[in-house]
């Protein structure tokens, strides 16, 4: 038997508003000095951090973002990294500060070219080294008397910057969860970044993750309520708010609906005295199945059953999608016959016999002009919502008739 086997079954990219400013960038003033620049070969020996790791202590990456889904944007704990402490052996011409100023510098030139990857390694390179003086500062490690607290300031507004600018290139390259994680860092050092919380709140977006995109652009506007990349933010948390809520509505009534439909045909079955079957493995039948027709909801309408007619002398099959209780067997056979590979012409209306399997497993002859409802209401039952009917040319009925209670009763004995 040919059942057909069918299987049930965006975020688009986001395009970035501009900031507050009108820039797509962090623009903090960078001390930086070209004969001070670290050289391509030292930038190239620079680590590779993986996001939200650099400005962790003592959890993983795992541990931050179960911390992340309860409260986004307050993580108070930093992380020893080994790549860390290897860039501390590193030697650099210049102060972190004017380092990692470049490294910045150099992002938002990849950034302005929409080299969103050769930007995020920059940036990525001046966190590393940012970041290591952040952590000595926390570790409560001895500070160097050169610097002042405003290098020190300084320092810190420059690493929010490289956050908050990697932030927007994991934005552009669909790296979502990575985007979050570095406004939650940036967010820790300075809570009052409204850039970082506009990025948290369009990569929350862009998973579904609605709640925390409301809280985290709530938060934004808290700090800027004119602020009019939030503001279009806020309108489309709103409007894929009200997306999913009337998705949710509609799938709850189509359950229901689905619920009181199943229970009519039951109801129905019942008072037709129609027996049925499940088994471990029902077929697949795409939309198939019993329903009340033509009206699913009127409980005056007909059952109509799906069928399945087996020609077992030649190990063929059809199959009916809708088999109406007032129809016969001559109603659907009239249409089938002749059948495609029926070369001696033995299937025809009037030259075959037709057979149901009863409750106790034997045979009942069914007739080609009594109605379905007469047939199942008698000792037959319904397996798997697919009434099935064997059809057989009479030359070769009495004997096919024999052969399956021979094999119904080897199995009776083998059991």
């Amino acid at each position: 038997m040919n059942v057909e086997e069918i299987s049930d079954e965006v975020a688009d990219r986001l395009n970035i508003s501009q900031g507050e400013d009108g820039k797509s960038l962090s623009q903090e003033p960078a001390q930086s000095s070209s004969q001070n620049a670290p050289s391509p070969a030292s930038a190239a020996m620079l680590p590779e951090l993986s996001p939200g790791r650099a400005m962790t202590e003592k959890k993983t990456v795992d541990e931050v973002v179960a911390e992340l889904k309860k409260t986004p944007f307050f993580m108070t704990e930093l992380e020893e990294n080994d790549d860390t402490e290897a860039l501390k052996a590193l030697a650099y011409e210049g102060t972190p500060l004017e380092v990692g100023s470049e490294f910045k510098d150099r992002g938002n030139e990849c950034f302005r070219a929409k080299r969103w990857a050769d930007a995020k390694e920059f940036y990525t390179k001046g966190i590393l080294v940012l970041a290591a003086e952040e952590r000595k500062r926390v570790k409560g490690e001895r500070p160097d008397p050169t610097i002042t607290e405003d290098e020190v300031e300084a320092q810190r507004s420059a690493l929010v910057a490289l956050y908050v600018n990697r932030a927007a290139c994991h934005l552009e390259l669909r790296n979502y969860r990575s985007c979050w994680l570095d406004c939650a860092a940036a967010l820790r050092l300075d809570d009052t970044n409204v850039k970082a919380y506009y990025r948290s709140a369009r990569a929350f977006l862009a998973v579904g993750r609605i709640a925390e995109a409301d809280d985290a652009c709530a938060r934004g506007l808290a700090l800027d309520e004119a602020n009019k990349p939030l503001r279009g933010v806020a309108q489309d948390i709103v409007k894929r708010h009200e997306e999913v809520t009337a998705k949710q509505r509609a799938e709850s009534e189509r359950v229901a609906r689905e619920k009181r439909r199943q229970t009519l045909v039951k109801v129905s079955l019942k008072a037709r005295n129609i027996r049925t079957r499940t088994t471990a493995q029902p077929p697949e039948m795409e939309d198939a199945g019993m329903k009340l027709v033509p009206d699913p909801d009127d409980p005056r309408s007909s059952l109509s059953f799906p069928a399945v007619l087996l020609y077992p002398a030649h190990l063929q099959s059809d199959f009916v999608k809708a088999f109406a209780e007032m129809e016969t067997l001559a109603d659907h056979l009239a249409y089938v016959f002749p059948l495609p590979w029926d070369a001696a012409r033995e299937y025809t209306l009037g030259g075959v016999e037709c057979y149901m399997e009863t409750l106790t497993g034997g045979l009942v002859k069914v007739g080609k002009k009594v109605p379905l409802l007469k047939v199942l209401s008698g000792n037959v039952e319904v397996v798997d919502e697919v009434v099935r009917i064997f059809v057989l040319p009479k030359a070769k009925a009495a004997a096919w008739v024999e052969e399956f209670k021979m094999k119904k009763a080897a199995e009776k004995g083998a059991g």
